[in-house]
């Protein structure tokens, strides 16, 4: 077994609003990190943030997507989501939702109702998936995924991982993807230990997103960081010094011409400009 190495680290790049209900720090590509963690596109940590009760559910209001998925997991808080081909649902804390957008779709996200209503601490990240050409014209797809589905793999004693998507020691993960993708959800208990499989030759990064811990012996400490691993490798260790929260992402790179503009991710500014088009004319269809 030959281990990745850690290639760079990187803090958040930028710190803004998504709409009222989402305090974001981006981990990329703001930072300048892009072509090192394709097929992923962007990567929002929301919070920890509390919020006061209030009548009116903060979020964001509809908005159109093109050409990618979007992957939102919740942490702490619950969000509200419904989109243009008729899905809606609420996820809470440890539930994902995988949104393929595709073809094109029109969707909203705002805090829970019985979240907004009580007030609370909220925490949640959104990952940006790239999909191949040959699936930028798909249909969109909506994949709620519950905590209850999600498979837990103890790793050592005080090391949990969730798969939510590609394997890892024997677990398969629920979410269905258009490309080889690994998408881990990893909790470590302080002074905890762990090793990780990852397929060779794939992208990836483990995200820090709160805690103090050592990779491959180099220190990832505080929060919203990322530390880009090696393709060359087969599996990474992980110590923690404090309780820890972090994703580790894997993916197949997709190796093709990126255009973006905003909500939409194609291969040509002609496609880009095609998806603008179509949203004006409602052909991603409307929320009433």
């Amino acid at each position: 077994m030959t281990y990745k190495t850690v290639l760079a680290q990187h803090p958040f790049g930028s710190q803004h609003w998504v709409g009222d209900g989402f305090p974001v720090r981006n981990l990329f590509p703001s930072n300048g990190v892009s072509a090192e963690v394709n097929p992923f596109l962007m990567l929002d940590y929301a919070g920890p943030t509390h919020f006061p009760p209030s009548h009116q559910p903060r979020g964001v209001d509809q908005h159109p997507h093109r050409g990618f998925e979007t992957v939102t997991i919740a942490y702490q808080g619950s969000v509200d989501h419904r989109d243009s081909a008729g899905n809606s649902g609420t996820i809470h804390p440890g539930d994902v939702q995988w949104m393929t957008a595709a073809s094109g779709i029109v969707h909203e996200e705002k805090h829970g109702r019985d979240f907004t209503a009580a007030g609370g601490t909220f925490e949640l990240a959104q990952l940006w998936v790239n999909l191949p050409a040959a699936a930028k014209k798909a249909p969109p797809r909506y994949q709620p995924i519950t905590s209850a589905q999600i498979p837990s793999v103890e790793l050592a004693p005080g090391a949990v991982a969730r798969v939510i998507a590609g394997e890892l020691a024997g677990a398969r993960g629920p979410a269905q993807t258009f490309t080889p993708v690994t998408l881990i959800d990893l909790r470590l208990a302080a002074g905890s230990r762990a090793t990780l499989s990852l397929p060779e030759g794939h992208n990836s990064g483990l995200v820090l997103l709160r805690g103090d811990v050592t990779v491959q012996g180099e220190p990832l400490r505080g929060e919203a960081r990322i530390a880009l691993l090696s393709p060359a490798g087969q599996s990474v260790e992980l110590t923690a010094a404090a309780d820890s929260l972090l994703l580790l992402l894997g993916g197949e790179p997709i190796n093709e011409p990126v255009a973006s503009y905003g909500p939409f991710v194609m291969n040509t500014m002609d496609e880009i400009r095609e998806a603008m088009a179509d949203y004006r004319a409602g052909r991603m269809g409307r929320l009433s």
